[in-house]
C-alpha cells in the first residue's frame, strides 16, 4: 500500500475573516449599483467558487448577470440570511 502525501496548505491561502459564505442557489441583494442593477436588487447565486478569495456569480432579478461579487457588493438575504447569522451565533 503506498502513502498518501499530504501537502501542507499555501502560506496565503487562509479565507478572509468576514467573506460571505454563500452556496449555489442562495438568495442575495446588491448593495451596491453594478452595471445594470440598482441597489437593492434582488438575485441568486449560480456559481461559487474561489480558493482564498470566495466570490460568486448572481442572476439578478431584472435579468442581469454579474460575476466576481463578494461582500463588497452583494450582502445575503432571507432564509440565506438567517442562516448566515444562526451559524455566526455558533462560533
Amino acid at each position: 500500500m503506498e502513502l498518501v502525501t499530504f501537502w501542507k496548505p499555501h502560506a496565503l491561502a487562509k479565507p478572509h475573516a468576514d467573506q460571505l459564505e454563500l452556496s449555489m442557489g442562495d438568495h442575495v441583494t446588491s448593495i451596491i449599483e453594478l452595471d445594470g442593477v440598482p441597489v437593492g436588487t434582488a438575485g441568486r447565486v449560480i456559481l461559487a467558487n474561489g480558493f482564498n478569495w470566495q466570490r460568486y456569480r448572481v442572476l439578478f432579478s431584472n435579468g442581469a448577470e454579474h460575476g466576481d461579487l463578494d461582500r463588497r457588493s452583494i450582502a445575503p438575504a432571507g432564509k440565506t440570511a438567517k442562516r448566515l447569522a444562526k451559524a455566526a451565533a455558533k462560533r
